[in-house]
């Protein structure tokens, strides 16, 4: 069934505002894309140059690094030549050197065709795009490895951040290729990962983003990976067979350790995978961090304002008593707020009652989009264990519609009696809470 115009704009008008906070978080933002020369030999390559032109329009700062090893190949084959490799790196002689070049040349005249497009009735249109390339990239050679000269093939010595800063600023979009120049005008083949990482760092990005060309964002076992951090990265690439998970990951560990805010691995095989990764909270790749990207941690008087956004629905419902901004902003401190990639999605409060040496857990409240995920419980345990900090041994709820799931997690039920005496004189009886009791 085809839906209608009025069925089909809310769900529209409500993803659109849901993006509103990242389009804000990225504007004037440097990313840095890494893509193989696969990606230049799929039919969907289009897809991409079309999403890269949407976050161009978003003023998002990008670079865009390509690599070229299947072109290589093709010409190393046509000329009857075999590719030699160690330590996954080509040896790059004179003549491989020669059509690495001239591969290079070919493939950054494509994506600048392609970023140039801006025909009506496409993603492109009223785009003006303007690329800027060049000799970004000082390279040195990489030496002997393993006993063998590597000639032509190098490693990258410096990007020329301000430079490409420079481009940036004018709006436009810097595209590198995997080669390196030196002071004494030799050409250098590199890798795409090892520039784009490079470039990444040098350049304070705030995101570093590899797209897998084969294979998906999954451990050894095939389970998929979310959200991982340094340290657990590097437990997992170990376990890794080769491909480009293994390829791209170690990268992305190097570029987060260096300052890099994050950066995200996500597959070529799942259409606009580069949009659903940055502007939803579960994204579709994996996402590599510093530190944790959510945290359960005491509330300040910064998360007021999210803390609202959180329990204001609630209140409307009748599930939660009103609170006003400013009792809010008094007892901040009393509060737990889990937060996930800098957004508040569920808090909780303590109230301490020592001398009963009893607590009240209030205000227990996981955004809809995030229940069912163990957040709940989470924060209870955060205010069971606040509770027991300050040796209080009972922990006492209040509710009209949640009974079953404080049952189910160790309370039993009690009356308005069993209350502190405190607590018992502030019972509101027209509301007829519910009261259950949990021994900590």
């Amino acid at each position: 069934m085809i839906k209608t115009t009025q069925e089909t704009e809310p769900s529209f008008v409500d993803w659109f505002r849901s993006v509103a906070p990242y389009i804000h978080a990225f504007r004037g933002k440097t990313f840095v894309i890494g893509f193989g020369g696969d990606a230049m030999l799929r039919p969907d390559f289009v897809d991409l140059i079309h999403d890269v032109n949407l976050l161009n329009a978003l003023g998002v700062r990008l670079v865009l690094v390509h690599g070229v090893r299947p072109q290589v190949e093709e010409r190393l084959h046509a000329k009857g030549g075999e590719a030699q490799y160690v330590q996954g790196r080509r040896v790059t002689d004179a003549e491989t050197l020669e059509h690495v070049k001239d591969a290079v040349g070919s493939v950054r005249v494509d994506i600048e065709s392609l970023l140039s497009i801006g025909l009506p009735n496409t993603p492109m249109a009223g785009a003006e795009i303007r690329v800027a390339s060049g000799n970004f990239v000082t390279a040195k050679p990489l030496g002997v490895v393993e006993g063998v000269d590597l000639l032509f093939t190098g490693e990258v010595r410096k990007v020329a951040a301000d430079a490409i800063n420079a481009r940036l600023a004018a709006g436009d979009i810097v595209l590198l290729s995997p080669l390196g120049y030196s002071p004494t005008g030799e050409v250098f083949n590199l890798t795409l990962e090892e520039v784009a990482t490079a470039a990444a760092i040098q350049l304070k990005a705030e995101k570093l983003i590899f797209l897998l060309d084969h294979g998906d964002t999954v451990d050894a076992k095939g389970v998929r990976i979310n959200q991982i951090t340094v340290s657990e990265a590097q437990k997992v690439i170990k376990k890794l067979s080769d491909g480009d998970m293994k390829l791209y990951l170690p990268h992305a560990v190097e570029a987060c350790k260096a300052g890099v805010h994050r950066a995200h691995l996500v597959s070529a095989d799942v259409d606009g995978a580069l949009l659903m990764e940055l502007f939803t909270h579960e994204g579709v790749g994996t996402l590599v961090t510093s530190q944790p990207v959510e945290t359960l941690r005491p509330a300040t008087i910064a998360d007021v304002g999210g803390v609202l956004q959180l329990i204001e629905p609630l209140e409307e419902a009748g599930v939660l008593v009103r609170r006003s901004r400013e009792l809010l902003e008094q007892e901040i401190e009393q509060f737990f707020v889990d937060e996930l990639d800098g957004r508040v999605v569920g808090c909780a409060a303590l109230y301490p009652f020592t001398g009963e040496r009893a607590g009240e857990m209030a205000c227990l409240a996981v955004h809809p989009d995030f229940r069912d995920s163990g957040r709940g419980e989470a924060l209870l345990k955060a205010v069971e264990e606040a509770a027991r900090a300050i040796r209080l041994k009972r922990l006492f709820v209040l509710t009209t519609r949640t009974a079953h799931w404080f049952i189910e997690r160790g309370f039993v039920q009690a009356t308005p009696d069993d209350l502190p005496a405190a607590r018992k004189e502030l019972y509101n009886w027209q509301r007829r809470s519910k009261v259950f009791l949990k021994e900590i």
